[in-house]
């Protein structure tokens, strides 16, 4: 199976460990990489690979290892037809505090990119927090957001008890 990939330097320098715990050869071609193993490999390492070509570490695309882990792509224009800069500002915060605080409440990773956000954690976290970024695409003031996911959070400490 062949990956195609922009952001392969770091990837390359952990060749040795991606195969390893990805269970797969991976040979570098000219714009990819060339991945062989088992389908359920390539199919892991095909996730990895493309949370890696977003912005994502090694490490933290290794973590899509574990089945209840999943990598999400938000893209801005499915949502608002306003600039570009003016949402990822809105999404980023200032000093990066918006970001910062969605990804801590949620217990994600989150990166904002040119036109789409990227987001690694839980696959129930990872849901609302696309839902708290899409209501801030949409217009939603941040702290709105905020209370959405702190609201989810203590109605699941609610549902162990």
């Amino acid at each position: 199976m062949i990956i195609k990939s922009k952001k392969i330097r770091e990837a390359k320098k952990r060749k040795d460990e991606l195969e390893k715990k990805l269970n797969v050869k991976i040979k570098f071609i000219k714009g990819g990489v060339e991945v062989e193993g088992s389908s359920l490999d390539e199919y892991v390492a095909s996730i990895v690979f493309d949370a890696i070509n977003f912005g994502f570490s090694v490490k933290k695309a290794l973590i899509l290892k574990d089945e209840e882990k999943m990598f999400r792509k938000v893209h801005i224009r499915e949502h608002t037809k306003r600039n570009l800069k003016d949402i990822r500002g809105r999404v980023i915060g200032t000093k990066g505090k918006t970001r910062r605080t969605i990804s801590e409440i949620a217990g994600c990773e989150i990166i904002v990119g040119e036109s789409e956000i990227g987001i690694i954690g839980d696959a129930e976290s990872v849901l609302e927090a696309e839902t708290a970024i899409i209501n801030i695409i949409r217009g939603a003031k941040q702290a709105n957001a905020y209370k959405y996911l702190q609201k989810i959070n203590r109605n699941k400490k609610e549902r162990v008890f």
